[in-house]
Order: structure tokens, then C-alpha cells, then sequence
């Protein structure tokens, strides 16, 4: 006889509660989609899970001195032309004598 849904979800839960299963979400831009997508093409793995926990694993075998450079977000570097800072300057200097004659 079939195992009824209840059976199966029931069975499902003790499995997943005996192997300590946890489940994270992550919720992602169409960017990382994208480059996730590409690495498990590139691996031939058709699931993301498998995919994101062999990085994970792999990411961790590196050791401190290996994973730790690769887990640093980029940061952006914001550099201002001398003509926008003069604008930038001049704004300053035009608001400044504006909020001085209200008082």
C-alpha cells in the first residue's frame, strides 16, 4: 500500500531532523543568479543547493589565509574631478550665504 502525503512529510521531517538538515535562505540579485548559474554550467551541477554547498566546503578548506581574502566585498572607489569639486564648492559657498541671511 502507497504511503499517504502525511506518511511522506512525517517520514520527510524525522529524516531531516536525524541528519540535523537546517534550512538558508538566501535571497540574491539577477547578477549572482547569474554568476551561480554560469559556475554550476561550468561544473555540470544541476542543483543550486549542491552547488552552493560544495563552495561553501571548498571555500572553508582553503583555511583562514585562503578563504578570508575571497570573502572581502568590493569595495567602490569614488573619485571626484576638479570640476565637479569646484561645483560641489561653489554649491557649498552659494548655501552657505543663503542659510546665513535667513538669520
Amino acid at each position: 500500500m502507497a504511503m499517504t502525503q502525511t506518511q511522506r512529510d512525517e517520514r520527510r521531517r524525522v529524516k531531516a531532523a536525524k541528519l540535523q538538515e537546517e534550512d538558508l535562505r538566501l535571497k540574491v540579485r539577477p547578477g549572482t543568479k547569474q554568476a551561480l548559474m554560469e559556475l554550476m554550467e561550468w561544473a555540470g551541477i544541476e542543483e543550486q543547493g549542491e552547488a552552493m554547498t560544495l563552495m561553501i566546503h571548498h571555500l572553508h578548506g582553503l583555511g583562514p589565509g585562503g578563504a578570508l581574502p575571497l570573502l572581502e566585498p568590493p569595495r567602490h572607489k569614488i573619485t571626484v574631478s576638479p570640476a565637479v569639486a569646484r561645483k560641489l564648492e561653489m554649491a557649498y559657498q552659494r548655501e552657505s550665504l543663503r542659510v546665513g541671511q535667513e538669520n
